[in-house]
This record gives C-alpha cells, structure tokens and sequence, in this order.
C-alpha cells in the first residue's frame, strides 16, 4: 500500500469521507483539506456528523454558515449542527406567517415541525444545498464532507432519493412537514443531489478504517451499500498502521493489525487502497493536521498521574448492583468502545445472578462481534427496516379496524412511505426496550453521542408524530422520558484518553444534565498506562494520555475507571477480565 498523499490521488470536486466511529475520518478529511488549501486550492470543509469536533480540530467556533480559517486563507469550514438547521428551517417556513395568521395557527404549525423528521430534512436540505449550489460549486475547487459515523451516513446519502420518490409519488404533497413547508419546490435539487452523488466523475466516497476486525467489516458494509445506491467510485483509507514493532506490546499490535488486514474482506480488496501511519499526537491545531499525512513528531510530556488508585470497571459494576440500576447506557463519541464496556457490564451483572437484557441502538450492530446467545443474557439490535414494516402494518390494521373511507386510507399508506415514518418506527421500537426494565435490567449500547442525543430529545415531541400518523401513544412512549430521568437509570459515558473523545464526553454531559438525565462515573477505555514498552511511538502515546487522566479525575472527583488496552481481541469470557 501506498501512503495516502492528496496530491498523488485522483481526486474529484466532491470528497466524503465516511466510516466507523473512531477511525479517523475527521482527522484524515482535516488534513485533506489543509493539504490542498496549502497548495493553492479553494477548499470547503463541511461537517455533517451531529457529534462534529471540527471546532477542536481548528480551535475556532463553527456554525452551519461557512466560516474562513484565519491562518489558512484558502481553507473555510461549516458545521452543520442539524438541532441548529432545524430552528433556522422552522423559523423559514413560520416567519412569513406571522401577524398574519391566528396565534393558534402558529403555535400548530410549530408543533408540526417540532420532530426528529423536521432535524432531518432540515440538516438533509443544507446538506443538498452544498451539493448542488451552482455558486459554491464555482467558487471552491474541492468540497469535503466529514462525515457521521457509517451506518448515519448511509442514511444521510439515501435520502436524495428516498425524498425525490416520496415527493414525485406523493398526491397530498409532503403532509409530514405540513403544507407551508416547500418541499414540493426542493425535487429538482433532490434530483440533482441524487445525479452529482453517482457521477463518478463529480464524488468520491473515502471509505476510512482501523487495521482492526470491526472497522474493516463495517467498511465492506458501507462500500456494498454504498454500490447499491449507486455510489461506485471508492477509495479505502487504512489508519494508524504501526511501522514498527520491537517489543511485546507492539509485536503484539502489529500482529493484530497484520492479521486483520491479512483477512480483509474480498471487496474491499478490488478498491484503491492507502495506508496513513499511526500518530503518536493528537491531532488538533494547524502544525499536527499539517503533519498528519507525511510526519509524525514524537514530544516528551513530563506531567504526572495525580491519583494513585484507579477504580476498575468491576467497582462501577458493583455499585450499579447495589443501587439497583435499571435501565444502563454506555454512550461516547464512535470508536471509544461503548459496545466493548456494555458486553462486559451486561455480562458482570448476570454472573451476580440478575436477569439482563443487552441491546444495541447503532446501526452498525456490533454486540454479535463480542458475545453470543450462550452468554446467559439475552440480547436484541433495533432493525430499522424491520420495526419500519412493523409500525406501517399496525397504523394500517387500525385504521381498517376503524372503517377509515379509502380516500383517507390512501392519504395514510402515503404519508407512511415518507423517510420520516422511520424515525418513528425506530423511537417506538427504543421505548418498548426500554419498558423491559420493569423485569430485567436493560443494557444499552448506543449510537455515537450525535445521534443517540437526538433521539433522547425527540422523546419530548413524539407525540405529535404519531398523531399525525393515526397512529396511538403507547405507555411505554409515555413512560419513558420519566424513568430516564429517574434513580433507575445510569449513563456510563467512555471516552480515551486523548483530546477529542474527551471534549465530546465534557459535552455529551452537559447535554444529558440539561436533560435531567443523571451522570456519574466515566470510562477511559484502551489506556497504554502501565503497559511496558521501549516502542517510541506507543511510549509518548502514553505519556500524552496523563494529561487527559488527571483532567478527568479533576472532573470526576475520582468517579472513573481506567481500562487498558488488550493484547487479545476483548470477547467473549475475556470480558470479565476488565
């Protein structure tokens, strides 16, 4: 493999990088786009990951307008925060309305457009408009798009059409988002999102991942579905390739690699492939996303551990034991191995005799990599397409049950074939989840903080979604925002000891405390402290990582547990060695 250079790559206008959390997509678009902004090019970086971390990456604050880089003339970055999109798209769509219409009237039509279907088509129509604005097409050579964890991404890039066909097929107009929302005039921009997305010659989709297991298997997944929409030009980035290994702790990571990059799977064999070295800091400010793609500086760090004893991650399972936790998230940035530390606390909880139930909300649906059905707890993933067909079937049945006239009958089997309907279907199957902690406790992995904060929020107006559907509230819908907010419930959030998973932690956090949904104790996952090696490289990996410990122990009040990193892939029993 050849090491990933920008300027040796065939590149086309529109670069998307996608891939599991963690890989370092955000990092590797970074220094893309500061690689040819320092060349002389005109580059828009733009942000569509809900959890984006761009503004740490520059240390500058971003929107969802298009900002300038100070120290980099040619560089200018937007994030598209799609809670922010959504108050900006609701305020477009009720403003010409005011003082013209009842109050009634508008506080109606904000309800209507109060969902997690409205944060979608809003982030969904700046998201088209940077593909098919002809202006921002002339002005930048080049438009890149970090992008949301795979499986998000995915949905992100199959609502161009998902939409053009709901809007060509519909004959009441886009009843989901109300009359006065438009959508009917965006089909043509839809159309063209849909054209530029195929155009081999127009997109490219940069499939980055680990030399790991997972990640590799999640980039044969992206890259098949990404082929099915018609999406073919791809190229595969490798990450944080370890040159050298020369003693146990890095023979022991190269061989990791090697073995899992020996057993790539065969599609992604036939794609381009690159490798990016792995880096020893973090990469954050101008000089290190500059150095990322050809150097890497190893720097001393001479401060110390502040705490001397580190609880481990059996001290926190004993507490939730004894405080009768019921219902347990893990939650954090994509990549810090939420699904790793749920395994392992469903499974610590069950070999103290309680009955668990483990269960994942990301699309990616990785508890199968880690635990099987002879664990001793049972275990279930939201399958989208499946409690999509669940929900359409009930709201059907019930209106025939109802003696709905069919003129009506053919306005709701439309209005469920709407992107949005899944959103619902989806909230609904969580809630149902969640209800099972009444008799058993519930584990949840979730999705990367962005997305699993939607989907808490959306708890306070799904209610008007359903309506909308005839369809009905469910006790466990109205159950569920007070038990997350109660005693039984418990949030582990995991971080690594690095910059970026941290500062997304610190605002994860603030968010659910704005919530009312209680935080306590904080997992630093896949630590290199105490692990002797004489690998320079993994040497000032660790050192780096002290700041980070002591700043959450600072944080925490000592309420943290420090897990390191494993020579072997953490599975199975290995589980309850953590």
């Amino acid at each position: 493999m050849n090491i990933f250079d920008p300027h040796h790559v065939k590149l086309t206008k529109y670069l998307f990088y996608t891939g599991k959390g963690g890989v370092g997509k955000t990092s590797i678009a970074c220094a893309t786009a500061v690689s040819l902004a320092d060349s002389g090019k005109r580059v828009l970086l733009i942000s569509t990951d809900p959890a984006s971390n761009l503004q740490d990456v520059f240390s500058i604050p971003l929107t969802n307008e298009v900002s300038s880089v100070p120290t980099i003339p040619n560089l200018f970055i937007a994030n598209l925060d799609p809670v922010q999109a959504a108050a900006e798209y609701r305020e477009n769509v009720i403003a010409p309305y005011r003082g013209k219409l009842p109050q009634a009237a508008l506080v109606n039509m904000e309800e209507q457009l109060s969902g997690s279907c409205t944060i979608e088509i809003a982030a969904f129509n700046k998201f088209s408009n940077f593909l098919t604005d002809d202006t921002i097409q002339k002005t930048y050579d080049y438009i890149i798009f970090d992008t949301a964890p795979t499986g998000h991404t995915l949905r992100m890039l199959q609502l161009p059409s998902a939409w053009t066909s709901f809007i060509s097929e519909s004959t009441h107009g886009a009843s989901c988002l109300g009359q006065l929302s438009g959508l009917e005039n965006k089909k043509t921009i839809y159309r063209q999102a849909v054209t530029t997305l195929s155009n081999r010659e127009m997109t490219t989709i940069i499939l980055v991942t680990r030399p790991e297991i997972t990640p590799l298997a999640e980039a044969a997944r992206a890259h098949a579905d990404l082929f099915s929409l018609g999406i073919s030009n791809q190229l595969l980035i490798i990450n944080g390739i370890l040159p050298e290994h020369h003693d146990k702790l890095s023979a022991s990571l190269y061989r990791k690699q090697q073995t899992a990059l020996n057993s790539m799977p065969k599609e992604l064999q036939i794609l381009p492939c690159y490798e990016v070295p792995l880096r020893a800091y973090n990469v954050t400010g101008i000089e290190n996303v500059r150095a990322m793609l050809h150097s890497d500086h190893i720097t001393k760090c001479t401060e110390k551990l502040t705490i001397s004893q580190i609880p481990n991650l059996n001290d926190i399972v004993n507490e939730l034991s004894a405080t009768d936790k019921r219902v347990i998230f893990t939650m954090g940035k994509g990549g810090v191995g939420k699904t790793t530390i749920a395994a392992a606390v469903a499974l610590n909880l069950a070999n103290r005799g309680k009955k668990v139930h483990l269960t994942t909300t990301d699309p990616a649906a990785h508890l199968k990599f880690v635990l099987n059905e002879t664990c001793g707890i049972t275990m279930s993933h939201i399958d989208e397409i499946r409690e999509l067909q669940k929900y359409q079937s009930e709201v059907i049945d019930k209106a025939h049950a109802a003696g709905i006239s069919d003129a009506d009958m053919a306005y709701i089997k439309e209005d469920l074939q709407s992107p949005c309907t899944q959103e619902i279907a989806v909230f609904r199957a969580f809630a149902e989840i969640v209800a099972k902690a009444d008799d058993e406790i519930i584990v949840i992995d979730t999705a990367p903080s962005g997305h699993t904060l939607l989907l808490l929020q959306s708890t306070q107006n799904y209610d008007h979604e359903i309506k909308r559907t005839k369809g009905e509230t469910s006790e466990s819908i109205k159950q569920l925002l007070p038990r997350l907010k109660s005693s039984e419930t418990a949030v582990l959030i995991v971080t690594l000891p690095e910059v970026t998973p941290v500062y997304e932690a610190l605002r994860l956090e603030d968010d659910l405390n704005r919530a009312g949904i209680p935080t306590k104790w904080w997992i630093i996952n896949k630590s290199l402290q105490g692990l002797n090696t004489s690998n320079p490289m993994l040497t000032a990996k660790a050192e780096n990582e002290i700041e980070w410990i002591n700043r959450i122990n600072r944080h925490t009040a000592g309420k943290f547990s420090l897990i390191t990193w494993h020579y072997d892939e953490l599975k199975g029993d290995l589980l309850m060695t953590l």
